[in-house]
């Protein structure tokens, strides 16, 4: 059944929240109906490295280490580490929520009975920005303390308490900077300067040549709120080979977006609803008008698409065989077949897509159980490929704020703004 929303007061606060959901809502509308996911997010960890769709804000990237390396700290055992970190990370939320920006707080509605925690949101990201040394996973983590806190009591120290010989395996970045006068009492998600200047330095150290690094590494007036990343002011000034790999992402997110639009076309169809139809007919005839708007680019793109296949994105991911031959079907059928504006009564590109549904989900197919069509919620996967933009243009406005002294300084008593 479709979801709904209405406002049950008009406070700019209750507001913000409301949008925050209906955000988090859409961004499921970006589900992978149609097995593209092994493209999609090769080209989203090439470009921005350690994010996720569902990370919200980069304090996160500081909370998280700040948490642990104080249970560290009180030797908290691997027996119980799990459970008092949750209860830490549920007290946070209590805290988040009295500031005067909730703005991507992780359980603001949810509160202790949020199941997935930012600890595990933001894990992988922790390790690939090399704040997080443990090399392992997050229970793994939890499982070694009891032999790490060993190893710290036997280890030999010289007189100024400082190891002898090869030292002490640490599980967070040295140069992690100390949690702010008050916390975990008191803690907002705005950065210091010397927070944003530490996650400029840990990107710039191990992904300075990604998409990201560039974006963190600009004034603060040259940021811009763009809807896609391809269509930042940036992009002209970036090398040649990282510039050839977004217009890769950027055209293979318009033409697929055509099969997207179809497929929930056809689910419309097959329940009969007309005010859905009317919808993805139009949706589609707007994202034909904007094919032909990028035909000459878009048939040059697909005539030499080796170069795409061949683009250091897709050739670091495994892609299965059976999503390039669709990719390649798919294509062929909008550059090379009918007119794309013929696209919604074509029966050859239907086929396209109700044979790779069938691939992907055998009998849970909803173009062919009426159980599975049942439950469609009335769009899946209809949005327009971003490669998690949404987010990570979040992440890099906070940075920026941070090292540009749009925040605050980083002593708590000087309130500084540009």
């Amino acid at each position: 059944m479709p979801s709904h929303f209405a406002w049950i007061d008009f406070s700019d606060t209750e507001r913000q929240r409301m949008m925050d959901v209906i955000r988090l809502f859409r961004q499921e509308d970006t589900r992978d109906e149609l097995g593209i996911r092994s493209i999609r997010d090769a080209f989203a960890n090439h470009f921005f490295p350690g994010t996720s769709t569902i990370q919200t804000r980069a304090r996160y990237m500081l909370f998280i280490p700040w948490i642990y390396r104080s249970l560290e700290k009180r030797m908290v055992s691997s027996r119980e580490i799990a459970e008092v970190a949750r209860n830490e990370e549920l007290k946070l939320i209590k805290v988040l929520r009295k500031t005067d920006d909730t703005r991507g707080v992780i359980g603001i509605d949810a509160g202790n009975r949020l199941q997935r925690l930012p600890s595990s949101i933001y894990w992988a990201g922790l390790g690939v920005w090399g704040i997080r040394l443990f090399p392992g996973s997050q229970d793994q983590y939890h499982r070694s303390l009891d032999g790490w806190y060993a190893r710290r009591r036997n280890v030999v120290r010289d007189d100024d308490r400082q190891p002898v010989g090869l030292g002490l395996d640490e599980n967070w970045h040295p140069g992690l900077p100390d949690p702010p006068r008050g916390w975990p009492k008191e803690a907002d998600l705005r950065l210091t300067r010397d927070e944003a200047s530490y996650l400029f330095e840990r990107i710039m150290c191990l992904h300075r040549d990604s998409l990201l690094g560039f974006l963190v590494d600009v004034d603060a007036d040259e940021y811009v709120d763009a809807d896609c990343f391809w269509n930042h002011p940036i992009v002209e000034s970036l090398p040649a080979r990282l510039r050839n790999e977004i217009t890769h992402a950027r055209n293979f997110a318009e033409t697929i977006h055509g099969a997207a639009l179809l497929y929930n076309l056809m689910l419309s169809e097959a329940c009969e609803n007309e005010e859905l139809i009317d919808h993805y007919r139009s949706a589609l005839a707007d994202w034909s008008d904007r094919i032909h708007s990028l035909w000459n680019e878009l048939t040059q793109w697909h005539a030499d698409r080796a170069s795409f296949w061949s683009s250091r994105p897709l050739l670091a991911a495994r892609i299965p065989s059976s999503t390039r031959d669709f990719v390649g079907e798919w294509c062929q059928w909008v550059f090379g077949g009918p007119r794309p504006d013929a696209l919604a009564e074509d029966s050859v590109a239907r086929d396209v897509i109700t044979r790779r549904e069938l691939w992907l989900k055998r009998t849970r197919a909803r173009l062919v159980n009426p159980s599975a069509l049942k439950a469609w919620g009335g769009a899946s996967g209809s949005a327009k490929l971003d490669y998690r933009w949404s987010s990570v243009s979040i992440i890099v406005k906070d940075i920026l704020d941070g090292l540009h002294g749009l925040q605050r300084d980083s002593q708590p008593e000087v309130q500084q703004r540009a």
